[in-house]
Order: structure tokens, then C-alpha cells, then sequence
């Protein structure tokens, strides 16, 4: 486990790398004390050596991982609470172990989501470079060309050509707002507030809608396999895995999926007239819950989304790149034809 600082909150690789091998030593026979104590002498970086200290000395003091982890401030809620009740329940090697398989499809899902939005990004801005660099300045040495053969450009050609001066005149003007722009992105990318806010405007704009209702499919999924497994019952785990859902739309059907199952519907029955589980994945819900595997099939659920949910990322990115190379093409194309063509009928009338 690699962590920045204790104050930070973990990465879910970090997270997941911390539950192996929690779940590797609980399952050896090691005291969590001990093991962590084990940890700590093998810390590879500052950083975590310091982290695992406060976990360490919280644990002698308390007697609690639970109590020990929350008071590093970096571990998820959800990881301390899963924590808790394994630590009750006595299977907190099991819940470990879960947890870390847990986290790793979460650090799957953010490498899924970073490469649904850094592509086009990186598209679009060599798109608005190539662009700039053409009306700033390859523009001006056609308006040259054109001032020797006595004519001035005209038309579209003639506001490009305005628009690229009006950009060099107030170039500092543009760098200020590309930075400010820049900043926005970073804010929306790497902070858990901008995360929010954005995810907020997508849903409002219906930009994404498959995606985040995938996503949301997947960690709810996940969250069930987990909570169930741990041995807590159907509305305690909807409560928890209700946690792990930031789409706003599907944390609704959770509960009223939970208010259902408290009203007596079938836990099935309940999922797909809620719609969240619909069609086989409902089906099997239903033979689980019948057979008592309904963790397992909640495990099976959650392995399969994430699967769809990285295919409909890859198609996705495969439609976008010809599409992006195809408009980048096209303006390109408009901007030197507009030049390039009275220029010719210039020469050509000579």
C-alpha cells in the first residue's frame, strides 16, 4: 500500500491494497494488532509508515480497527462501517477480503471514467489549438499574399481573419480565461465537490444517462454482495449500498425498492418493479434469494456490469475519435478553402 499523506483520503487502489492484506493476515492467524504492527515495519514510504502508526497506536489504546482506522480521516465510511460489522460478526477476514475485491472494481470504474473524459478532452483541445494556430497565424501571411495582388480578403475568410487579430490583440485576455478554463476542468476532475457539481449539470443535461446508470448498477450491485455476504439483512444493506450511489435518479428507486420490501414485496419482485435490476439480472436475484446465494448472484451482477460498463466506454470512444478526426477534417478544410479558393481565381484570372 502506497499512500501521499495521512490527511488524504486513500485512492480505492490504496484502499484495496490495505484490505488484502488485512484479509491476508486475519486469515494467517495474526491479530489485527499485530498485523498491523507487521505493516508498519514494512511500510515502503514515510507517508504510510506514519499512517499505519496512528493506526497502530489507536488499536492498542482501543482495541478497535474500526475505531483505529477512523482515526487516520482516510478510509471510506463505507470501508469502517463494513469494518464494524465484521468485527462484530467475527468474519472481519471475510469482510476484508470482500472489501478488497470491492475496491478494486471502484479503481476499475475510475480508470473507466477518467478515460471516458480525458480523451475528449485531449481531442477537443488539439482541435481549438490547430484551429487558433490557423486563424491567428496562417491566416495573416494569406492577408499578405492577398495585399500584393492588390485585393483584400472578404467573407467568411475576412471575420476569421478578424477574429484571429482580435485573439492576438488580447492575448492575455485569452490566457487568463484558457487558465481560469483549465482550473475549471482540474476542480471538476479531481476534487469530490466538482465531481458533484458536474455530475449534477450531466444529469440535468442528460449527457451521459447510460453511463451513470451502469455505473450506479455496478456499485450497488457490488455493495449488496458485500453487505449481504457479511450477514447483515436486506434493509440494512440497502441502507449501505444506497451510500455508495452518487446518481441521484437510481438512489431514488433504491429506496423506494427498500420501501417496498418493508411494505412485504418480494425482495425480487421489489428490484425490477423499482428498476433496478431488470430482465435475467432480475431473474437471478429471484432464484438467489430462493436458494439463499443471493450475495453470490449480486457478485455475479456486479462483474457483469462492470464488464458492459467498460464495453459501452470502448464503443463509445470508438465512435468518438473517427467523429472528432471527421470535424477537426471538416473545419480545417472550410477555413483554407475559403482562402485558398479566391485565391486561385485570383491567380487564374491573371
Amino acid at each position: 500500500m502506497k499512500t501521499k499523506t495521512s490527511e488524504q483520503p486513500l485512492s480505492y487502489q490504496e484502499t484495496a491494497s490495505f484490505c488484502s492484506q488485512m484479509a491476508m493476515i486475519l486469515r494467517s492467524g495474526i491479530s489485527p494488532a499485530e498485523g498491523i504492527s507487521i505493516m508498519v515495519q514494512d511500510a515502503s514510504s514515510e507517508a504510510e509508515r506514519r499512517l499505519l502508526a496512528i493506526v497502530e497506536e489507536t488499536l492498542q489504546a482501543t482495541g478497535s480497527l474500526t475505531n483505529a482506522l477512523k482515526a487516520t480521516g482516510a478510509f471510506p465510511s463505507y470501508l469502517l462501517q463494513m469494518t464494524e460489522i465484521g468485527e462484530q460478526s467475527g468474519k472481519l477476514d471475510e469482510v476484508m477480503d470482500a472489501l478488497a475485491e470491492y475496491y478494486d472494481r471502484e479503481d476499475s470504474i475510475a480508470d473507466s471514467m477518467k478515460q471516458a473524459v480525458t480523451y475528449p478532452l485531449v481531442m477537443l483541445a488539439m482541435m481549438a489549438v490547430v484551429v487558433v494556430l490557423l486563424i491567428t497565424k496562417v491566416l495573416p501571411v494569406f492577408q499578405q499574399v492577398f495585399e500584393q495582388l492588390g485585393r483584400k480578403m472578404n467573407g467568411f475568410s475576412s471575420g476569421l481573419l478578424a477574429v484571429g487579430e482580435t485573439m492576438n490583440r488580447y492575448s492575455s485576455v485569452f490566457l487568463i480565461l484558457l487558465i481560469l478554463a483549465v482550473l475549471c476542468v482540474f476542480f471538476c476532475v479531481r476534487t469530490a465537490s466538482g465531481k458533484k457539481a458536474a455530475a449534477k449539470i450531466a444529469a440535468r443535461l442528460g449527457i451521459g444517462k447510460e453511463f451513470r446508470r451502469k455505473t450506479a448498477a455496478c456499485r450497488f450491485a457490488g455493495g449488496m454482495a458485500l453487505t449481504l455476504s457479511s450477514g447483515l439483512d436486506v434493509d440494512r444493506s440497502f441502507e449501505l449500498s444506497s451510500e455508495l450511489v452518487e446518481d441521484e435518479d437510481f438512489r431514488k428507486k433504491i429506496q423506494a425498492c427498500r420501501q417496498s420490501v418493508q411494505e412485504g414485496t418480494d425482495f425480487a419482485a421489489a428490484l425490477s418493479e423499482a428498476g433496478i435490476l431488470t430482465g435475467l439480472y432480475a431473474r437471478m436475484i429471484h432464484i438467489g434469494s430462493r436458494t439463499g446465494c443471493a450475495d453470490e448472484m449480486f457478485q455475479k451482477i456486479a462483474l457483469q456490469t462492470e464488464e458492459e460498463l467498460d464495453g459501452h466506454i470502448r464503443r463509445r470512444i470508438a465512435v468518438l475519435e473517427p467523429t472528432l478526426v471527421a470535424i477537426l477534417s471538416v473545419i480545417v478544410g472550410v477555413i483554407l478553402l475559403s482562402v485558398m479558393l479566391p485565391l486561385m481565381g485570383i491567380l487564374s484570372g491573371m
